[in-house]
């Protein structure tokens, strides 16, 4: 270990979704869950302070300020209860590159209740992911550094500053890889603005092909290899490296093609396998194949990278019934954290 801070010392969070499908189960037993299996913190996610929002009114929306505001503060109460903090809040989708200046502009008053949130949350972190759409927006890179300059400076104007962590999806419109996100971030050149790196996402891309027989690329080894390689000579990128999200995914057998069960025509296959099949790292027995390790590698012994890390998976196993389901998740959770600190070499 060339480490001088022990892993012991990384704060490690479960998003607040990956605990079961917030139509499915409620923000305090998760959080409950999460707790007692020895998480520190949670990412927050949207569509859960949403849902919590209709305990108070059942036809809340999330445009209803006084009732997400109230959701928000019950989130807290629960994590407080709970000793997790808040290390986040996500996802602010789909916003750079909009052609449509109403649009445009409409997600810029969300962001504004957004940072009436953070502040009740506890947080000061929003994550920005990559624009989805291709139908409406742009890929004109000066456009998209404009976009995520101007949410910047907003978050800037905040006391205290609000900080946005920009993450290539792999899905992507126009921004799919997380060098492109990198380089968004660099011409952005704000101390507020940086990036997230998530190993579904890197791996996924470049490495993976749930479409596959064998699941992987033809050239798999070779292009993961030039990414990992460029990832470590990146000048500043652990200094804006905001938070990591780490996460495998099933290997499909079959593979994934218009017959599968997870098939959906309205989604690229990395959605359709993200939104199915991600498993927590080091989960091999579950069918885990992706190179996680040698990505965290990276991270955390070569970068050095010591902040908030994300257990972040999405699966149909979310969405199953019972109060078991939570716990079960938040054990799995820790279970494979502890397996990757072993597998890097840690106590």
């Amino acid at each position: 270990m060339s480490s001088v801070i022990p892993y012991q010392s990384i704060p490690v969070a479960i998003p607040s979704m990956c605990l079961g499908r917030a139509w499915m189960h409620e923000l305090d037993v998760k959080f409950s869950e999460a707790g007692k299996a020895g998480f520190k913190g949670v990412e927050m996610f949207w569509e859960d302070l949403v849902w919590a929002a209709k305990k108070f009114d059942p036809g809340a929306d999330e445009k209803n300020e006084a009732v997400m505001l109230r959701a928000a503060q019950y989130a807290r109460d629960h994590c407080d209860k709970n000793g997790l903090s808040i290390m986040a809040l996500q996802p602010f989708l789909n916003y750079e590159g909009l052609l449509d200046k109403e649009k445009h502009r409409e997600m810029i008053v969300k962001l504004k209740l957004w940072f009436k949130i953070v502040k009740i949350l506890g947080t000061d972190l929003i994550q920005v992911p990559s624009q989805m759409n291709q139908e409406g927006t742009t890929g004109n890179i000066d456009r998209i550094v404009a976009d995520i300059r101007e949410i910047g400076e907003l978050g800037l104007q905040e006391s205290p500053p609000v900080r946005f962590a920009y993450e290539a999806l792999s899905w992507g419109a126009h921004i799919n890889l997380w060098e492109q996100a990198w380089d968004v971030v660099v011409k952005v050149d704000l101390p507020n603005v940086g990036t997230v790196l998530d190993t579904y996402h890197i791996a996924g891309l470049v490495y993976a092909d749930p479409t596959s027989p064998t699941g992987k690329q033809p050239t798999a080894e070779a292009d993961f290899t030039t990414s990992l390689r460029l990832m470590e000579t990146t000048p500043g990128l652990i200094n804006k490296l905001f938070y990591a999200q780490l996460s495998d995914a099933e290997r499909l057998t079959p593979p994934l093609s218009p017959s599968h069960p997870f098939f959906d025509p309205t989604q690229p296959p990395l959605m359709q396998w993200s939104r199915n099949a991600r498993l927590f790292p080091c989960e091999l027995d579950r069918g885990g194949y992706l190179p996680v390790v040698d990505i965290a590698r990276v991270w955390f012994e070569k970068l050095g990278f010591r902040g908030w890390v994300s257990l972040e998976i999405f699966s149909r196993t979310m969405s199953e019934a019972g109060e078991g389901v939570p716990r079960d998740h938040a054990r799995r959770g820790i279970e494979s954290w502890n397996k990757l600190v072993k597998e890097l070499g840690g106590a």
